[in-house]
């Protein structure tokens, strides 16, 4: 009997408690849709759908024709599924893990280290950083989704040091004078801005509380008096405050960059990029690893000494934060999401109503399909039989085997492919 190379996934989903509620979460709608036996718990929280192969979540392969239980099993007895560059370039392993994320709550100031960093961290703390991959990861908007990334350009760090005193007392008169003197020194720049977010950081406890409870009373009373209080970014303010009281990480909002995703926008996150999810739905996808360096809006481990040191130190305006999404010049309805890494790239396909048959084109890269939108019936290159596909469904593709889809919905199909491409 021929060998079953494409295949269906049920994926595991985490319920961090930063996730959207019940069926507010695109991870739940995802589920319930592919799964009309799943049961969505109304008040439980849906944050992350795993769609790979690690080891705290490996998917659940769906067709009985295939004695492995999972996906990881699969894979460790047919490497050959990877594709060949792949297969030898990661030893055999999936490179990447493919997430949806429904953010409810604000994630952790982090940033994610260097293969360099991150074999070090895991061999002094394996506790805390479980693995020695780097984790550069990508984030395509399903939804409108905030995102802190990256520092602010200097100007506008140095006018939020002017017009919020609390911010400023906590780092320092001599910190923000310097950095105000080396506008237009680009050379000093990352030295001057390292100095005033780690005398922020490391600022003592009490200290920090008590500007933070002062700039949020200065801020809420300014809110109710009708003031506008874009001076002091005090919506974004007062809404960390709410989810995260007392936290540091309340001040990183005058050094980070807001940005703002419309669906299909993208932002890429490489090595010791500072950044924290806010709000919204997305796509995500990753090297496979769970190695995060935290520093503030969170109640997990944080490490200041270690984010504080290997931050990118490069201040960029947020609209240099939004990741470059390209046309592939043969297939109209395909666009690529290629970074400068090569773990992985993202395919978004959206084929529109009009169009009824789509071929999922073969590749020298196993991959993972996700439908978010449209109904479908797909056969692969085998031929050994059709599977129904809908939102929800995730595939499994093995590398050179196309998957031909006759679509059935009215309203056509969206469609996120994640996969190798050396």
């Amino acid at each position: 009997m021929e060998e079953v190379r494409v295949f269906p996934l049920s994926c595991v989903v985490q319920k961090y408690a930063w996730g959207k509620v019940g069926l507010d979460s695109e991870v739940a709608k995802l589920v319930v849709s592919g799964d009309p036996l799943a049961v969505i718990e109304e008040d439980k929280p849906y944050a992350e759908l795993w769609m790979g192969a690690h080891p705290k979540g490996d998917a659940v392969i769906r067709d009985n024709r295939i004695s492995q239980k999972t996906l990881g099993q699969w894979i460790a007895d047919h490497p050959g599924s990877l594709g060949s560059k792949v297969k030898d370039t990661f030893q055999g392993q999936l490179p990447f893990l493919f997430k949806v994320l429904s953010v409810n709550i604000a994630l952790s100031i982090q940033a994610h280290p260097n293969r360099e960093l991150a074999a070090r961290l895991h061999t002094q703390f394996p506790e805390h950083y479980p693995d020695s991959n780097h984790k550069p990861e990508m984030a395509i908007a399903l939804t409108p989704f905030e995102g802190l990334c990256g520092f602010r350009p200097v100007e506008e760090i140095g006018g939020f040091l002017k017009k919020v005193p609390e911010f400023h007392a906590l780092v320092g008169n001599e910190a923000a004078e310097e950095l105000q003197s080396i506008v237009g020194d680009p050379l000093r720049v990352p030295g001057a801005l390292k100095k005033c977010f780690t005398r922020m950081m490391n600022c003592e406890k009490k200290v920090f509380v008590n500007q933070l409870n002062i700039l949020v009373k200065r801020v809420s009373e300014e809110a109710a008096a009708g003031k506008d209080t874009t001076g002091s970014n005090g919506e974004l303010l007062l809404r960390l405050h709410s989810q995260f009281p007392g936290d540091i990480g309340c001040f990183s909002i005058y050094f980070l960059n807001m940005v703002k995703l419309e669906p299909g926008e993208a932002m890429f996150l490489g090595a010791n990029e500072p950044h924290a999810y806010l709000f919204g739905d997305c796509i995500e996808c990753m090297a496979c690893s769970d190695n995060t360096v935290r520093a503030g809006l969170t109640p997990k481990y944080i490490d200041v000494n270690t984010l504080c040191e290997m931050l990118s130190y490069t201040p960029a305006p947020a609209s240099s934060k939004i990741f470059p999404v390209s046309r592939d010049p043969c297939d109209p309805f395909l666009f690529m999401y290629d970074p400068p890494v090569q773990d992985f790239t993202v395919m978004k396909i959206q084929v529109p109503a009009s169009v009824k048959q789509y071929t999922v084109s073969p590749i020298d890269s196993a991959s993972i399909l996700l439908v978010v939108q449209g109904e479908a019936t797909g056969a692969s290159t085998a031929g050994l039989s059709e599977m129904s596909i809908k939102s929800g469904s995730v595939l499994f593709i093995s590398a050179s085997e196309s998957v031909s889809v006759h679509i059935t919905s009215p309203a056509g199909m969206l469609l996120f492919r994640a996969c190798c491409l050396l």
